[in-house]
């Protein structure tokens, strides 16, 4: 459910005209709405309304100091996995006893970085890191709660590239192999073991790889506590689905919620969850401008300003996205468009014999789902300036971030002094 509609056959954001939004900010630019974000961590949070537990939104899949603060409001913590996360996690204002710093690659400034500001949970994906970890610690008289990031082999069933689960994947300690790193962590200074951390990948819509995950986490709990390392804290991830198309919804969260319980029924303490996409994915539209439509013995192309650069999900990951036009019209006339951007790649291609109706130069379209992993992953390929992003409220609308100048883009470039 979104609060994306149309509305006396115009699209609308909340109760905004995403045309006055366009005539105001330009185009292309993201936009959220708060009702959305505000209602689905609600109905996450609902399933688990009777047990102890932290939801941290998972920072990488929404940057936006709006988006965080707007979700912290609703008692959300911060999942991580960088320093300039972390520092976009407390300027939003998340507390630091709500931040899980997750990630493989932790450098030893960004341990001492989180050490010093106490978040919550660093969850630890080698022996490596580990050892680094108690030194830092020990180093500046910190304790880091900890959770072992355990790899269960569990294939997610979604992209490649987004599943971290199986024995291949970089992600984690082989669920074999964490017993003997648990047991290392309890002697190592600096260090007070807290959990353990399970995530399996992302847009995963069958539960079925989620129960397998979960199950073989449980019986290692079980392991754990019976060895005498007790875990009062097991953190479960995210990488619940989305519909990104009209007509294939994933199963709802309370469904989720549901078989996490009663597969966890007899744990006691503290369940931890990273939800992002299921939070923001549906939370936002990529609107664009029609430049112009051409036609070849082939194919006819919907030409659009945005481009891969501002929503890379499509070429990177072969992903769908709903596009629609901001007007609706009167005129059923359908064509087939391959929509494509201005960026000079084949690659910068959205869409392959659409059908959409008919457009013109200076129509306005969506992109439907775009709030998660869309203006995060931006970036000023071909010089193209970062797009705006604007957040709805209700009958209101603020710019959270505005467009990069060119000066901004080209400021950070210094000549050398040959030049």
């Amino acid at each position: 459910m979104d609060h994306f509609n149309y509305k006396n056959a115009e699209l609308y954001a909340e109760d905004v005209a995403v045309v006055k939004i366009a005539a105001a900010v330009g185009t292309p630019f993201y936009c959220y709405s708060h009702a959305t974000l505000t209602h689905h961590y609600k109905v996450f949070a609902e399933g688990f309304k009777n047990r102890d537990v932290l939801i941290c939104f998972a920072v990488k899949s929404n940057s936006s100091l709006a988006v965080i603060k707007t979700l912290a409001d609703c008692g959300a913590g911060a999942d991580v996995v960088s320093e300039g996360e972390i520092r976009r996690a407390l300027r939003a204002g998340v507390d630091a006893q709500k931040i899980i710093f997750s990630g493989i690659g932790k450098t030893a400034d960004e341990m001492k970085f989180a050490l010093e500001q106490n978040i919550f949970q660093f969850n630890v994906e080698s022996e490596a890191e580990l050892e680094l970890l108690s030194k830092i610690a020990a180093a500046l008289g910190k304790t880091a709660n900890i959770a072992i990031r355990v790899n269960p082999d569990i294939d997610a069933g979604t992209n490649s590239k987004i599943t971290t689960g199986l024995k291949t994947s970089k992600f984690g300690v082989d669920i074999t192999q964490a017993p003997a790193l648990y047991k290392k962590a309890a002697q190592l200074p600096g260090i007070k073991i807290q959990g353990i951390s399970v995530h399996i990948g992302s847009q995963i819509t069958d539960f079925k790889p989620f129960e397998s995950a979960f199950l073989r986490v449980r019986d290692f709990w079980g392991e754990l506590e019976k060895s005498g390392i007790k875990i009062p804290r097991l953190d479960l991830g995210g990488g619940i689905g989305v519909p990104y198309e009209q007509g294939k919804n994933p199963p709802h969260p309370r469904e989720y919620a549901k078989m996490v319980c009663e597969i966890f029924k007899d744990f006691p303490g503290k369940l931890i969850f990273e939800p992002g996409r299921v939070l923001a994915g549906n939370a936002g539209i990529l609107v664009s401008e029609v430049i112009y439509t051409k036609k070849n013995d082939e194919r006819e192309f919907l030409i659009i300003d945005a481009a891969m650069n501002d929503l890379i999900r499509p070429s990177f990951y072969n992903a769908h996205h709903d596009i629609i036009p901001i007007a609706q019209s009167s005129n059923l006339k359908a064509k087939t468009y391959d929509i494509v951007g201005p960026v000079c790649e084949t690659g910068d291609t959205f869409a392959e014999k659409r059908e959409m109706p008919e457009l013109k130069a200076g129509d306005l379209v969506a992109f439907r789902t775009a709030g998660a992993y869309g203006a995060v992953m931006a970036s000023t390929y071909n010089s193209r300036r970062i797009v705006p992003e604007v957040m709805v409220k209700a009958d209101k609308f603020t710019l959270i971030s505005r467009r990069m100048s060119y000066e901004e883009m080209l400021s950070r470039e210094i000549l050398p002094d040959w030049a």
